[in-house]
């Protein structure tokens, strides 16, 4: 039929009949719908396949971050993001710069980039000898991201390094603390540690105040850091330093030390104590003999606390200056006698009981105030309190749980209770200042400030008695080696007996000198010590007078001037007897 129709006429029929098997595909050929259908369906599961691979680069990355992130960086990664903490200037009274920090250079290595790890070690041995090889090789084979192998490497340390062309190994630039005065100043400074913190003396204390929240926060940049400004003069802190290392040298003690202090205003102008260290290289500051005796060294103050007795017996109304004592006899309590050092063998007054030093004349001026006033007072004058001040090595002092009548004796004298040296100087300060205690600081403090935290322990007229007494004693007792012409020095010497395997020591003592200048009006406390020190000479003693006293005029003699004291020489030591109404 189709055949019989002209071409023209066969077009629609062809068309009307491709047209019904592409609907029916009755014979299983490939039609064009059906074409069409197959290539559309080929396309979106191309689409699906590629988004499928996309989505898995994608969480296959970050799973990897996520657990890079819960990896040790110092073992699987690169340097630490954190940089090393800023930390402010600290500087003295007078501006001068006591610690600052300066950039320094440690060494990394990355050990996965480390081609021979015995090579780089040799290497690295020629600049540092010290490395622990060991140590180094295990680190360069661990075949982590990053370890430290030395941090704080000097400029030249860091060159030389650098020149041995050791593929692997890089440089890091960090902060650390450089300290201008040195040993100086080491024990009121103190230290930070490896990573810029303070661990010891006013750098602890910085932090302790919030610095070390702004570091940890990232806010603890250099240039809004003001420098911390300290009480300390750096002139009299070198002389101060100077003299106790002389002083240790000269009487072969095993230690020694010195505080100046403002009395009015309760400022430590000046401390140190030796053995010290250099906290540039503090290799040996942990050892047992480096101790900040003056504030964390507890020792029995011996003969210097009977200030404390004297102006306890005064202050209490029960004695006065004319009152008298009989040291005829030692005092028997128990089984232990009191004797006196240089005894008089006679009654004495109480001006005499202080310049003579006797114990049987302390014991009874405590005895008149009684156990319980004895132990208040010495609690009220801070002496057996845990001081209160900036530094943190500060040692709580100790005394007996149960005072009995011969702990008050023994300690009317100074043995029985231990205490600081500062904690002394601090209290006879209160004694010479009109009778107010005035907690040390190691920041500057105007008098007004320190007037409003000052507390009345002793009255004026005790205060004025106690100055009387401390000039006499430079005059004619114990104290002649501390005077100083012209700056009318007063004070009170104190040798204590140590104690060795529980027993008093009759040749180890621990000596101490407590002087107040100038005595018309005192302004400062310069307080000595010698631990365990010889006679400089044979046939000279070793007691306070001939180290300690003679200790505290050198300091007074080279600082009085700088610490603005000005000579008078008109009435030169001239103790005059206060009057009472």
């Amino acid at each position: 039929m189709i055949a019989r129709l002209p071409v023209m006429a066969r077009v629609p029929v062809i068309a009307s009949l491709l047209t019904r098997r592409a609907k029916s595909g009755d014979d299983g050929s490939i039609v064009v719908e059906g074409a069409r259908k197959a290539n559309g369906g080929k396309g979106r599961t191309r689409v699906v396949m590629t988004m499928a691979v996309f989505f898995g680069i994608y969480l296959t990355i970050t799973g990897r971050l996520v657990y890079l992130g819960f990896q040790n960086p110092d073992l699987s990664g690169g340097p630490q993001s954190r940089v090393t903490a800023s930390r402010p200037d600290i500087v003295d009274r007078n501006g001068e710069v006591l610690a600052t920090d300066i950039k320094t250079a440690s060494l990394f290595a990355e050990p996965r980039r480390i081609v021979d790890a015995d090579e780089a070690i040799e290497k690295l041995a020629t600049v540092l000898p010290e490395i622990d090889y060991e140590q180094t090789y295990h680190k360069l084979k661990s075949g982590a991201g990053f370890v430290w192998l030395q941090r704080q490497l000097t400029p030249k340390q860091q060159s030389d390094i650098l020149q041995l062309g050791i593929p692997g190994i890089g440089f890091r630039t960090e902060k650390r603390r450089f300290y201008p005065a040195g040993e100086t100043s080491s024990y009121i400074v103190g230290l930070t540690n490896i990573d810029n913190q303070g661990i010891s003396g006013m750098e602890k204390y910085i932090d302790e105040q919030g610095l070390s929240d702004l570091q940890a926060s990232g806010l603890a940049v250099a240039k809004d850091l003001k420098p911390v400004q300290l009480s300390i003069d750096l002139r009299v802190q070198h002389i101060v330093r100077d003299e106790v290392a002389t002083g240790m040298e000269k009487y072969r003690a095993i230690a020694a030390g010195a505080v100046v202090l403002n009395v009015k205003t309760g400022e430590v102008l000046a401390m140190a104590s030796v053995p010290d260290f250099d906290p540039n290289n503090p290799y040996n500051a942990h050892d047992k003999d480096r101790l900040n005796r003056m504030s964390a060294g507890l020792y029995e103050m011996g003969s210097t606390l009977k200030s404390f007795t004297t102006a306890m017996a005064l202050d209490s109304g029960k004695v006065t200056l004319e009152s008298r004592f009989d040291a005829t006899r030692p005092i028997r309590i128990g089984r232990q006698t009191i004797h006196d050092f240089h005894g008089k063998a006679r009654v004495l007054s109480v001006p005499e009981v202080f310049i003579y030093s006797s114990n049987i004349g302390s014991a009874k001026e405590a005895e008149a105030v009684g156990i319980e006033g004895h132990r208040e007072f010495l609690h009220r004058l801070g002496i057996l309190e845990r001081m209160q001040t900036e530094l943190p090595e500060v040692a709580r002092p100790t005394e007996p749980k149960v005072w009995k009548q011969v702990h008050s004796i023994t300690i009317a004298f100074g043995h029985g209770v231990s205490t600081t040296p500062l904690q002394t100087a601090v209290g006879c300060a209160a004694l010479v200042n009109g009778g107010y205690l005035i907690q040390p600081t190691f920041l500057r403090r105007a008098q007004e400030q320190a007037m409003s935290v000052a507390k009345r322990v002793v009255s004026d007229k005790t205060s004025e008695s106690m100055r009387y007494l401390y000039a006499l004693n430079a005059e004619k007792g114990s104290g002649r080696n501390a005077r100083v012409p012209g700056y009318r020095v007063g004070g009170k010497t104190g040798t204590a007996e140590k104690v060795v395997n529980g027993r008093y020591s009759k040749d180890k003592n621990f000596n101490a000198f407590v002087a107040a200048f100038p005595m018309d009006d005192p302004q400062y406390i310069v307080l000595t010590i010698a631990d365990e020190p010889k006679p400089e000479k044979p046939g000279m003693g070793a007691t306070a007078a001939s180290n300690a006293g003679v200790m505290a005029a050198n300091i007074i003699r080279r600082s009085a001037s700088m610490l603005g004291v000005k000579p008078d020489f008109s009435h030169e030591n001239g103790a005059t007897l206060v009057s009472y109404q």
